[in-house]
């Protein structure tokens, strides 16, 4: 069942595989680690953006996170992560 919380780790997951594919990118001799990853992080993309259109349809998110995690994903999935933390900070109550 997809729920924020849900959605959340995955867009952690998503900026984990596209870190490990820049550390893959920038190190020589990991052509088969880039792949990998490179194949994971663009299919991990497709997934998230399908994920961040549910979402908005369940009102589990709002547009902004879902341009965060589709639009901007694409290229930086760190961004939607950063939302997420962002969303979740101004949602807790002030003490």
């Amino acid at each position: 069942m997809l729920t924020r919380p849900r959605l959340k780790w995955a867009s952690f997951t998503h900026s984990t595989v596209y870190l490990v594919l820049l550390v893959a990118w920038a190190i020589p001799g990991l052509a088969g680690v880039e792949f990998v990853f490179g194949l994971a992080h663009g299919l991990g993309w497709f997934a998230m953006c399908a994920l961040a259109f549910e979402g908005v349809r369940r009102r589990l998110i709002d547009l902004r996170l879902a341009v965060a995690i589709s639009v901007l994903g694409a290229i930086g999935p760190f961004i939607g992560s950063a939302e997420f933390i962002r969303q979740d900070r101004a949602r807790r109550p002030v003490t």
